[in-house]
């Protein structure tokens, strides 16, 4: 089982910038991927972004490309989200995850953080 402790969420105005990290523990050895999700009210979760801690490139959701960035410090166990140019539409808890994969990650098959408040006033 691994832990996943999100942090970094908060309220914030449309245009700002805003940093989520996520630390990890417990049997980290089993994530080889870490990501992100989110989920605003009356939606549904949807994926937001993946890294590989062994490398290769990142996954994002298209309504995120080029504004979020996903980095991880594997001395750490920590991922991060670099969230910029947010808009009342990223308003969300955002969720951290891990799983074996990216694709199992993409598919909500992983652990689960309790997740993170993200509001973007306009």
């Amino acid at each position: 089982q691994v832990q996943l402790v999100e942090s970094g969420g908060g309220l914030v105005q449309a245009g700002d910038s805003l940093m989520l990290s996520c630390a990890a523990s417990g049997r980290t050895f089993s994530s080889a991927a870490m990501g992100w999700f989110r989920q605003a009210p009356g939606k549904e979760r949807e994926f937001v972004a993946a890294i590989r801690w062994s490398g290769g490139p990142t996954a994002y959701a298209d309504s995120v490309k080029g504004r979020f960035t996903i980095s991880g410090d594997n001395s750490k166990n920590t991922v991060y989200l670099q969230m910029g140019s947010l808009t009342p539409e990223d308003t969300a808890v955002y969720y951290c995850t891990a799983a074996g994969t990216v694709p199992a990650l993409q598919r909500g098959w992983g652990s689960w953080g309790q997740g993170t408040q993200v509001t973007v006033s306009s």
